[in-house]
């Protein structure tokens, strides 16, 4: 059987792609990987607080993201017959296009990398990719055995601009989290367990959840509440949800409303992001509006999107997205962006888009409106988290894997003897 090296930014880095490599490797057969990622003090990203140590096969021995090599990869690993190295890439994690391209050439193992970030959209190149994506595929694509995509979006943009190697590009999909026990749950129960990890567990502060508490916002069975969760950043698009009630309780007067975002930054000092923070805090807790800075643990995440009448998702820049895989696993009512593979994520899984904020806000007014259709577009939401599962989506890893492995040993056969022809 294949054995896969993730080469991957891993916990307790603080990042999507950490949790992503995290949420695979848990899936995987046991025996089957290893993790290889960076040099914990030259990474460059906070670290999560709640880490101890680790019994999973990791190494942290790539020097940093600006100083990495084929040499430096090859000394972290175990050497396995049948190895490959799987590589998680954004531009943010390997910072040089020629470096990483040179390293992988330099590799002489089976290869294949998960490309999280790009686009299929842009109006940059004829194909949807932007320009530096078009040009990093072009040095890349000759030196991978196969690239794996999230959605057929990039797939179709990837293989038209590069037919030559369309045969080394695949569709495997962002895994998606399955909480049965949270998407079985009244909304109202789920809205009551929020309320009280807020009041009692959260390290909100007093004015919030004074402001909470005096709004009736989880505890009243009549409020329809709007909102999201996560890291807070500029292109998450928060703002548009507090624009979105405002439109929404125009058109709705009689119905008691409320959106609501559970969040806090990723990274503390980051300034674009703390000013977008800042703008939040002064917009918030008036007039149904609440922002709620705090950080949320893994294990309410799910609660939350399942709390949520509606989970809205407005993002200025996105390619995909690991709260809504949260959120679909959670049972939740997504409105959302169609925007790149998020928005073909949530039309696949039977969601509400739109390209357009003021439709798509007319069209959470029919949820509003509508439990019926809130409760089906939840439950088209939970199966198509089973059917993409990060279980699922693991062992497809190591189908990829194997099938890579099988096609190199044929080409390793020595030739038969010549065929005798009759004379």
């Amino acid at each position: 059987m294949a054995f896969i090296t993730f080469v991957t930014p891993y916990k307790p880095i603080i990042c999507g792609i950490a949790d992503y490599a995290d949420f695979i490797t848990r899936e995987s057969p046991r025996g089957g990987w290893d993790v290889l990622s960076f040099n914990l003090d030259n990474y460059g990203v906070r670290l999560s607080n709640d880490w101890g140590p680790f019994t999973e096969p990791v190494q942290y021995s790539i020097p940093s993201r600006e100083d990495y090599s084929a040499s430096s990869i090859l000394e972290g690993l175990a050497p396995d017959e049948d190895q490959v190295l799987w590589f998680q890439h954004d531009f943010g994690i390997w910072r040089n296009d020629a470096k990483f391209v040179g390293m992988l050439r330099d590799l002489d193992l089976t290869k294949v990398g998960t490309l999280h970030t790009l686009h299929f959209q842009s109006c940059e190149t004829p194909y949807g990719l932007r320009r530096h994506e078009y040009s990093f595929l072009r040095s890349l694509l000759p030196h991978m055995d196969a690239i794996t995509v999230f959605s057929d979006g990039v797939y179709n943009a990837v293989t038209q601009a590069f037919p030559q190697y369309s045969d080394r590009v695949q569709v495997l999909r962002h895994g998606i989290h399955t909480c049965p026990e949270v998407a079985s749950m009244a909304r109202q129960d789920a809205k009551e367990r929020m309320h009280e990890y807020l009041m009692d567990d959260s390290g909100l502060d007093e004015v919030s959840k004074d402001n909470l508490r005096k709004g009736s916002v989880l505890t009243d069975p009549d409020t329809i509440v709007i909102g999201g969760a996560g890291f807070v950043t500029v292109s998450k698009g928060v703002e548009p949800l507090f624009h979105a009630l405002d439109v929404l309780q125009q058109m709705l007067p009689e119905t008691k409303i409320a959106s609501v975002y559970v969040g806090s930054l990723r990274v503390p000092d980051h300034s674009v992001d703390s000013r977008c923070v800042a703008e939040l805090r002064t917009r918030g807790d008036s007039a149904g509006k609440f922002f709620l800075e705090t950080y949320l643990p893994g294990d309410m995440l799910p609660v939350i999107f399942r709390a949520l009448d509606v989970h809205f998702y407005w993002p200025s820049d996105c390619t995909q997205s690991g709260i809504v895989a949260h959120a679909l696993g959670a049972g939740a009512t997504i409105a959302c962006r169609d925007m790149e593979g998020v928005g073909e994520t949530i039309k696949t899984a039977g969601g509400l888009t739109s390209r357009d904020l003021g439709k798509l806000t007319a069209g959470i007014r029919e949820l509003v409106l509508n439990p019926g259709l809130r409760n089906e577009i939840s439950r088209r939401a939970f199966r198509y988290a089973e059917e993409f599962s990060w279980k699922d989506q693991a062992l497809k890893h190591f189908e990829l894997a194997e099938q890579l492995l099988r096609s190199k040993r044929l080409q390793r056969l020595p030739a038969g003897p010549p065929l005798a022809v009759a004379g």
